[in-house]
C-alpha cells in the first residue's frame, strides 16, 4: 500500500497538462500499487517521469486515493460493518474489555499518529512537495530499506495470531508503523504489514488488518486534498481526466486487494521483498547514469 499524503498538505488544483490517458494510467498504476506493499507514491511519480509527463503531484495523487478507499469500502463493507457494529454494541453494554471494542478502538487510536505528524509536516514543512524527501532518490532509499525490514520480518515473524486475536495494542503498534508512510517510497501497506509480520501475525492477517486501519487515514488525505481542489480557483480544467482517474484507480484498487488477500495465504512477501530491493537499486542506477533527474 502506497504512503499516506499529510493531510492538507497542498491545495494545487488537478494540472491541465494531464491528459485522459496519462490519468487513466495514473490512475491504473495506483489502484495496482496502493494495496501492495511496493509503495504506491513511488510508482505513481517515478512512472510518469519515465514516461516524459513529469511528476503529476501530491494534490492529483491524493485525490485519485479515494479511488482505492472506495474499492476498500467495497470489498471490506462486511467486515467495516462488523467491527464498528461489535464496537458500538460492546460499548452500550460496557463491554470495555472485549475483543471487539478493543479491535475497534484499537484502529480509530491507530489512526492518531499519521493525523499527528501530518499536522506537523503541514505546519512545519509547507514546502513539503519540494522537499529532498520527496526527491527520486529518496524514494528509491525508502524502497530498499522497507525491503530490508519487510525480509526481516519475513524471516523473525512468528505468524501464529489469526484476526479473531487482535486488540487494542495491534492497532496502536500498526497506527505508528503506518506514520511511517507519510514518508515517500515507504508505503502504508508495507510499513503496516512489516510491523503485522514482527508482532506474530499471519500473513493474510496483517494484509487485513492494514487494509482496516488504512480506512480512516486513507479517507482523511483525500477528502481533505479534494476540499483543496473544489476550492481552488485554477480547477476549472481537468476534471474528465480526475474522473478517469478516479474510475482506473476503483477496479485495480479492488483487484489487487482481492489478489493479495488470496496471495498471502499460501505465499511468503519475498517476491515484494526482491521488486523493492530490484526497484530501488534501479533508480539509485538510472540517477547516477543520468538516464533519470533526481526530482
Amino acid at each position: 500500500m502506497g504512503e499516506m499524503l499529510a493531510p492538507g498538505l497542498l491545495f494545487a488544483a488537478v494540472s491541465p497538462s494531464i491528459s485522459l490517458l496519462q490519468a487513466i494510467v495514473i490512475g491504473l498504476v495506483q489502484g495496482l500499487t496502493e494495496f501492495l506493499p511496493i509503495s504506491s507514491t513511488a510508482h505513481v511519480k517515478v512512472i510518469p517521469v519515465i514516461l516524459g509527463w513529469g511528476d503529476p503531484g501530491v494534490a492529483f495523487t491524493a485525490v485519485i486515493q479515494l479511488g482505492s478507499i472506495a474499492a476498500i469500502l467495497w470489498y471490506f463493507w462486511t467486515d467495516l460493518t462488523q467491527v464498528s457494529g461489535n464496537m458500538v454494541r460492546a460499548i452500550y453494554q460496557k463491554r470495555f474489555k472485549s475483543s471487539d471494542f478493543r479491535l475497534g478502538f484499537g484502529i480509530i487510536v491507530g489512526t492518531v499518529p499519521i493525523v499527528f505528524f501530518g499536522l506537523l509536516i503541514k505546519v512545519f514543512i509547507p514546502n513539503y512537495d519540494e522537499s529532498p524527501l520527496r526527491s527520486t532518490v529518496a524514494i528509491a532509499i525508502a524502497s530498499i530499506v522497507m525491503a530490508i525490514l519487510l525480509a526481516l520480518a519475513e524471516q523473525i515473524g512468528q505468524r501464529q495470531r489469526g484476526f479473531a486475536k487482535l486488540g487494542l495494542w495491534d492497532g496502536i503498534l500498526m497506527g505508528c508503523a503506518q506514520a511511517l508512510a507519510l514518508i515517500p517510497g515507504v508505503s502504508r501497506s508495507g510499513s503496516t504489514l512489516t510491523a503485522g509480520l514482527f508482532m506474530g501475525l499471519e500473513r493474510s492477517t496483517a494484509a487485513r488488518f492494514s487494509f482496516l486501519m488504512g480506512v480512516p487515514a486513507i479517507t482523511l488525505a483525500g477528502l481533505v486534498e479534494l476540499v483543496g481542489l473544489l476550492t481552488s480557483p485554477e480547477i476549472d480544467t481537468g476534471w474528465l481526466p480526475l474522473c478517469g482517474g478516479l474510475i482506473a484507480a476503483v477496479l485495480s484498487s479492488y483487484l489487487a486487494i482481492a489478489w493479495l488477500i488470496q496471495f498471502l495465504k499460501t505465499h511468503s512477501t519475498w517476491v515484494f521483498v526482491w521488486y523493492r530491493l530490484g526497484f530501488g537499486m534501479a533508480i539509485l542506477a538510472a540517477v547516477s547514469l543520468r538516464l533519470m533527474q533526481n526530482v
